[in-house]
């Protein structure tokens, strides 16, 4: 098969396509012929060497979908569509940027779809990501004025539909004036321009209106977020756009306002139910979701892939077809 390793951090170009062979899978395991592949913020801080207890060379990847090759327990049939969410892969062990990959079977998620593989390698990650962000950590409601911080990321996009079709008012923010049309294409009711201070200034849009905050961003701009809701209101912080894990000499007591709630999501942590992601497909099928795909590459260019990713566009998945 073939690979994309990197054997020491730093830039795109330390990725080396080579042959390696098939992995055998052992008991708790299952080989899969990975289809596509979307990439992910968090594998950029990883070939970096951002991302603690990694040790190279790594083949990266935290998500994939594909086609079940071998089970040695029979579990799953040859053949059958899986999905493959964030449990390590790409970090502790070897992931996605591969034509096959051996992963444990708690991270698998059997579906059913006629979708092209690009469309079903933008998925996993996002719809977790967006899903478990909105529902398990937010407990968005019907009424609702959620703000997504990030909004032009495959994420925020994908989360803006989600939050819209149940019934929320839905803010987005971006830093490019050029993107207000995407966001509002993409179930935005209102758009910001965000220059990383909406609510430490004069003339904000309606901050105390504001039940939920999905951060994107990152710590950046996290405490100005936790700054948006209403007393007894909600930041969710999921995405680190900003490339940095940590906020230095952190006080809670001074950072976080009173009354107002700090969580995160995690979806290394937190499963989405598989039913729920094979509902989310059908409501694709069915037109209801359309997820943002930016490009699609093949994993032979995975590099030019990476410095795409590296160029900040935004406005949807980037998807790798194997």
């Amino acid at each position: 098969m073939y690979a994309a390793v990197l054997y020491h951090a730093g830039g795109p170009e330390n990725f080396e396509l080579e042959e390696r062979p098939v992995p055998i899978p052992e008991a708790g395991q299952v080989l899969i012929h990975t289809r596509s592949f979307g990439l992910n913020r968090s594998e950029v801080m990883t070939r970096k060497g951002l991302s603690p207890d990694v040790v190279f060379p790594r083949i990266l990847g935290i998500e994939c979908v594909g086609e079940i090759e071998e089970d040695p327990s029979h579990e799953f049939k040859k053949g059958q569509k899986v999905a493959a969410f964030m449990g390590h892969m790409g970090r502790h062990y070897d992931g996605s940027y591969a034509e096959y990959v051996v992963l444990p079977k708690n991270i698998i998620t059997a579906f059913e779809s006629n979708l092209p593989w690009e469309t079903l390698g933008a998925l996993p990650e996002m719809f977790q990501t967006a899903y478990g962000s909105l529902h398990i950590a937010l407990k968005i409601k019907a009424g609702e004025t959620i703000l997504i911080r990030g909004g032009t990321s495959s994420v925020g996009l994908l989360a803006a539909q989600l939050a819209k079709a149940h019934g929320l008012y839905v803010i987005a923010t971006t830093r490019d004036e050029t993107k207000k049309r995407l966001l509002l294409e993409n179930g935005a009711d209102e758009v910001l321009i965000d220059d990383g201070k909406l609510f430490t200034k004069s003339g904000a849009s309606n901050p105390t209106g504001i039940n939920k905050i999905l951060e994107l961003v990152g710590t950046t701009t996290l405490k100005d977020s936790l700054k948006g809701v209403v007393s007894g209101g909600s930041v969710c912080m999921t995405g680190m756009l900003s490339e940095q894990w940590a906020i230095p000499e952190f006080d809670p007591m001074g950072y976080i306002p009173a009354a107002v709630n700090l969580t995160v999501y995690d979806s290394g942590q937190i499963r989405v139910d598989g039913d729920i992601f094979q509902q989310f497909i059908s409501d694709i099928e069915q037109d209801k979701i359309r997820p943002a795909i930016k490009k699609t590459f093949k994993l032979s260019a995975i590099v030019a892939a990476h410095l795409f990713m590296e160029s900040n566009t935004g406005g949807g998945k980037i998807v790798v077809l194997t």
